[in-house]
């Protein structure tokens, strides 16, 4: 992303953040009259920021170089941003002020050994993922529960599987969440990590290649994605509905472990557990590679 790309990002997340607060909700009166922007107006929104007009507007234009942290906080207030939000809006602040040093390092695109044994030695499903999406490696159950995906021609990116293979679909019974979840993942990763090349080539190629991605992508939503729950849909053991934790890894930037549970007693454990069966017998029945007999 250059300078110019960057001012356009933080542009148009302050115009639809903006956009989406009405005069109402802000506190504001309403005169008689149509209004011809939906939302707050540019001097409606400094006021409330407590900016000059002039102020504001060039932030809005995606000046955001040299901005203080009171300016950030006081817009962060007017806008009602979330914490994902927020750490959004600081994290473009971070980028119009970085150097060419000062960027983030590549992400990995795999994991340590030491990792891969961390993982190979839980009972729970479990994989590890950079901040493209990209799944790096998995213990047994991990790719069993996501054997779609890793078989998948498309590649082992979430963002892919989701939007340009049609299992994708079936896969994830709560489809549209899940897509409203990817891409306001990767438009909180654009954020963090404005220059990362391979990450950009991934946002053209899914917006050339999936309307339904540049549609959610206008929309300029971030969240953040640390826990909660998933339903899936797997083509051996049916529906699961399972529990997410996801922890980042300090000493490998950019990656994250993430693991899955389920209630004990139920339906989904005991799903799990045939599929842990189902895994076995799978791993026992492929052939050996060449040399080993």
């Amino acid at each position: 992303m250059d300078a110019d790309q960057l001012r356009a990002e933080v542009r148009d997340f302050l115009v639809t953040r903006r956009g989406r607060i009405t005069p109402a909700e802000a506190g504001l009166p309403v005169h008689g009259g149509l209004r011809r922007v939906p939302g707050l107006r540019r001097e409606e929104l400094a006021m409330l920021a407590g900016l000059s007009v002039e102020y504001y507007s060039r932030l809005e234009r995606g000046g955001l170089r040299g901005v203080s942290e009171a300016v950030l906080e006081s817009l962060a207030r007017a806008l009602r941003l979330s914490e994902a939000e927020r750490a959004h809006l600081y994290d473009l602040a971070r980028a119009a002020n970085a150097s060419a040093g000062g960027r983030r390092p590549v992400v990995p695109q795999q994991i340590r050994p030491g990792v891969q044994r961390i993982l190979d030695s839980m009972t729970a499903p479990a994989l590890v993922s950079n901040a493209r999406m990209d799944y790096l490696a998995a213990n047994r159950l991990g790719r069993a529960l996501y054997a779609p995906l890793f078989d998948s021609p498309v590649g082992t990116n979430a963002a892919r599987f989701l939007l340009l293979d049609p299992r994708g679909a079936d896969f994830y019974p709560d489809w549209d969440r899940a897509v409203d979840d990817v891409v306001a993942l990767m438009r909180t990763e654009v954020g963090r990590s404005p220059f990362d090349k391979v990450l950009t080539d991934l946002i053209g190629e899914l917006s050339t290649r999936s309307e339904t991605f540049r549609a959610r992508w206008a929309r300029h939503d971030v969240r953040l994605h640390l826990t909660g729950t998933k339903r899936l849909r797997h083509p051996v053991v049916g529906d699961l509905d399972l529990r997410f934790e996801t922890m980042e890894l300090p000493a490998d930037p950019g990656l994250a472990l993430l693991l899955y549970t389920a209630e004990p007693g139920s339906a989904s454990e005991q799903a799990l557990t045939f599929l842990a069966s189902w895994a076995d017998t799978r791993d026992r029945s492929a052939p050996a590679p060449d040399g080993v007999r």
